[in-house]
């Protein structure tokens, strides 16, 4: 049998994914009738992302899956006419890229990179860093993404530890879970990088209470999402001392206001949420693969637990 599947990404990114999705239905041997617009109670399957024409579900009576383009789901869970499973995007792609610009920002703060391209004026100081192996890096959030930046940065040499939820054991990792193991894997980190989800309970996980947990003067880095950060705390945190520069691509509101403090601050990096996104040739393959095991009643892959968030 031939399933209907309907795009529903945003408009423009319809042409790149289309012969991509094709050729993938192709070569898993899907039989697949793939288009950018159903009739709703015709469509089997949704590839999705929140910025694009779909936002009501109650219409799609014989729906089996929708599959997430986005690897955050936070703006999909909350949508109460969404009762069949939901996907969300795992691919090659995303976690390479992610991975190039956590192990790029944070050997920038190792190397102290700044000082010599920011800031030379005439200064002549030749310090040299430590060592990787004598540089403490937490991550906050250990999964898919946050995994493969931990391994990465373990492999340059970088004491690393990790912090999730729940207990996980990554080789070359230091692995915490829970309140007393954020402040354990907080306690020596000179770098932080935060690659939660964005979920209540990981609202602002960096506070004030947190953040005085840091060693004086530790760098943050945040690709993962803007609410896991408190703002105002990180502001006053960098005015003190007790931060001493943040590296931030994600914000609670996107773009960054042009009145957004962080703009202004010395010691705050602006990136305009480009740490990583999806790439279409992986994501095809991931949606494709989805479809078949599916259609061959076998588990989808990356899940998402509504009840979790992600």
């Amino acid at each position: 049998m031939t399933a209907n599947v309907l795009f529903a990404g945003r408009p423009d990114a319809w042409p790149a994914y289309e012969p991509l999705l094709r050729a993938e239905f192709a070569r898993l041997g899907v039989p697949a009738n793939l288009r950018n617009e159903f009739a709703p109670e015709e469509v089997d399957y949704i590839i999705f992302a929140p910025n694009g024409p779909v936002s009501d579900f109650t219409p799609f009576t014989r729906l089996k899956a929708v599959l997430s383009l986005w690897a955050g789901v936070e703006k999909i869970t909350p949508n109460a006419s969404l009762t069949v499973p939901l996907t969300r995007m795992v691919d090659s792609g995303l976690e390479q890229g992610m991975t190039e610009w956590v192990a790029g920002h944070s050997l920038r703060y190792h190397l102290g990179m700044d000082t010599h391209i920011l800031d030379q004026n005439g200064r002549w100081e030749p310090k040299a860093p430590p060592l990787a192996k004598d540089r403490n890096v937490t991550v906050l959030g250990l999964g898919a993404l946050g995994t493969a930046s931990a391994q990465a940065l373990a492999a340059l040499g970088f004491q690393v530890s990790g912090w999730s939820r729940t207990q996980k054991e990554i080789e070359g990792v230091s692995c915490f879970a829970g309140a007393d193991g954020l402040k354990e894997a907080l306690a020596k980190a000179e770098i932080v990088i935060l690659l939660l989800p964005d979920t209540p309970a990981t609202e602002n996980t960096l506070n004030a209470e947190t953040l005085a947990m840091l060693p004086r003067g530790a760098k943050i880095i945040n690709p993962g999402r803007g609410p896991l950060i408190d703002d105002g705390a990180l502001l006053a945190a960098l005015d003190s001392g007790q931060v001493g520069h943040a590296t931030l691509d994600v914000f609670r509101i996107e773009p960054l206001p042009p009145e957004h403090p962080y703009w202004a601050h010395p010691n705050v990096t602006v990136t305009p949420h480009i740490a990583s996104e999806t790439r279409e040739s992986t994501a095809a393959e991931v949606i494709a693969e989805n479809i078949r095991r599916a259609e061959a009643g076998e588990p989808l892959l990356h899940l998402v637990d509504r009840s979790l968030g992600y």
